[in-house]
């Protein structure tokens, strides 16, 4: 097994990845919460993965999807929560993606003002950024988790056996979030992620992050940088509610294209070179993923929802690329905004 901390004093954790890192989660939580008498684990119906968290527990099952990510399905949680009689000593455990590490964290946060959650991450995507830095929340028809909380977990445990069962689309989501971290990781970016086995894949992506996160915790500047690619991906996705700019993208294959835009951006206003555009296409294409805007994207629709994103601050933000690494950039102009995606083969 592999632990990387979180480093962060008294909220500080450990992300243990390896395979079956999830037999060992009744005696984490025995260490951790010895005051723990009850559990609430939140999962979906279609995680195939059953746990045990070594104290009395009940289910309770959240609706497949990012539809699920609403308040209601958190009012939902908190009102089972109260029925099962958990108390703010016992513990929620989400079980599964991102989607549930979100939902069952903001839950865990409100639930009476602040109950103590683990994260036993089933998807890729979750296990090397979703699941860990205790940021949690649900959308708003207005745009994507404009509503939750930062609240850290007591642990992480990402289990890289339950990933043999993953569908190909939920791979490639989990590919799209890794290949960013080809980028954030200091120094001059390569292309070593891609040779790593895949227990080291999601241990040095989680590392990355972790270390983010311990240098800033809510995001106020240097944590912007996970966001890498997402400004777009966020856009793509947004689009997807009441049209089809999303192209029906999963989270990690639209980050996928934000990076590729990000880097074409970055070149536009001069930051970096041909060198730096084509690793990223190198990135991106070496774990299997498509750099390519879905088929009739509208440049113009998409800048609306970017301008809507909460890193926005009242202009277009962007983290690009550059000669110190991927960094925060605001007041990004609409025209070279417009002309990347036009460049990407984007509509007016």
């Amino acid at each position: 097994m592999i632990t990387v901390p979180v480093e962060l004093g008294a909220r500080g954790y450990g992300v243990t990845v390896g395979p079956g890192a999830r037999h060992g989660l009744a005696a984490l939580i025995g260490e951790l919460l010895p005051g723990a008498g009850r559990a609430a684990i939140v999962t979906q119906e279609a995680v195939p993965v059953e746990v045990d968290p070594g104290v009395p527990f009940e289910v309770h099952t959240v609706p497949p999807g990012e539809g699920a990510k609403s308040l209601a399905t958190v009012e939902l949680l908190c009102r089972g929560f109260a029925r099962a009689g958990l108390s703010r000593a016992d513990v929620v455990v989400a079980v599964g993606g991102g989607v549930v590490t979100d939902l069952a964290g903001f839950a865990a946060a409100s639930f009476h003002r602040g109950t103590a959650y683990v994260n036993v991450a089933t998807t890729l995507l979750a296990q090397v950024d979703a699941a860990i830095g205790g940021k949690t929340g649900v959308n708003l028809p207005e745009g994507k988790n404009l509503v939750g909380a930062f609240w850290q977990p007591r642990a992480v445990v990402c289990d890289t056996d339950v990933l043999a069962s993953l569908p190909p689309r939920e791979w490639a989501s989990g590919r799209g979030e890794m290949a960013k971290y080809a980028f954030l990781g200091g120094g001059t970016p390569d292309a070593t992620l891609l040779d790593l086995d895949l227990p080291e894949q999601v241990a040095r992506c989680a590392a990355i992050k972790a270390r983010v996160v311990a240098a800033d915790e809510r995001e106020g500047d240097r944590r912007m940088v996970l966001n890498y690619g997402h400004t777009l991906a966020h856009a793509l996705e947004a689009s997807a509610f009441d049209g089809p700019d999303g192209g029906g993208l999963r989270h990690g294959e639209a980050v996928a294209v934000g990076l590729v835009f990000a880097a074409l951006l970055a070149r536009r206003l001069g930051r970096i070179g041909d060198d730096r555009v084509s690793l990223h296409r190198r990135v991106v294409d070496g774990f299997g993923l498509s750099a390519e805007l879905p088929s009739g994207s509208s440049a113009g629709r998409l800048v609306e929802f970017m301008a809507r994103d909460k890193k926005a601050h009242h202009n277009l933000t962007f983290v690009l690329d550059g000669p110190d690494g991927p960094e925060t950039v605001r007041g990004v102009g609409v025209s070279d905004v417009m002309a990347t995606l036009a460049e990407m083969g984007a509509k007016p």
